[in-house]
């Protein structure tokens, strides 16, 4: 598993700003910066691709590059991944994308569970898949969102993306996935409290992003 604040860089500022109270009311700035932070991971995840040498030519000569052999399909989990998916697609400006609108059930006391509604996906046989899903929680909207896609082909591989995660999430994932998959997070928390909310993390993505569920 990658965890990306792991080594100081400016992806600390920006995370630092979306979890201050005093800044991340500034919806655009907290958009943007889930933006950011799907840049950075998005270039991290690219190391693990595989490249060829290509031949091109410049204004004075010929010279070798290294350039990917293939192009991933992202997939957005929620609405509050919006921001951080287009962070990956001004990197993978060439993949195929996807959607799944997961949310969370919590009639029942004590017990969180997560459904699916409308989800999109090209064929995914044989192709790298990055999901998107930016609080890694308690990893259940994660392990629903892939066996969702399976249906729709069997993947090469498939790299998880969140900016922040609880080691119970992480866990529930280890335990619950069996395909070949990757981690990148930017921040591994402490815990999740009672109501399965990380802890320190930021509060909810998605009413960040966009305003209060109606």
């Amino acid at each position: 598993m990658f965890v990306l604040t792991d080594t100081p860089s400016l992806a600390n500022h920006f995370l630092s700003e979306m979890r201050d109270v005093r800044t991340q009311n500034d919806r655009m700035r907290f958009r943007r910066n889930l933006e950011r932070m799907g840049e950075i991971l998005a270039y991290e995840i690219s190391k693990s691709f595989e490249y060829s040498q290509e031949n091109i030519e410049t204004p004075l000569t010929s010279t070798s590059v290294l350039s990917a052999t293939e192009n991933p399909v992202i997939i957005s989990v929620m609405r509050a991944s919006l921001p951080f998916y287009n962070g990956f697609l001004n990197y993978f400006d060439k993949a195929e994308s996807g959607f799944i609108g997961a949310f969370r059930d919590e009639t029942s006391p004590g017990e969180i569970n997560v459904h699916l509604g409308y989800h999109a996906s090209p064929n995914l046989e044989g192709k790298i898949v990055i999901l998107a899903d930016p609080m890694l929680a308690t990893g259940k909207s994660i392990v629903e969102s892939i066996n969702t896609l399976l249906t729709h082909g069997k993947p090469k591989h498939i790299h998880i993306a969140s900016v922040i995660a609880a080691p119970e999430g992480i866990q529930y994932i280890k335990e619950n996935i069996s395909f070949p998959f990757s981690i990148w997070v930017g921040a591994m928390d402490e815990k999740l409290n009672h109501q399965s909310y990380i802890v320190p993390g930021l509060g909810d993505a998605g009413d960040l992003s966009f305003g209060p569920k109606l």
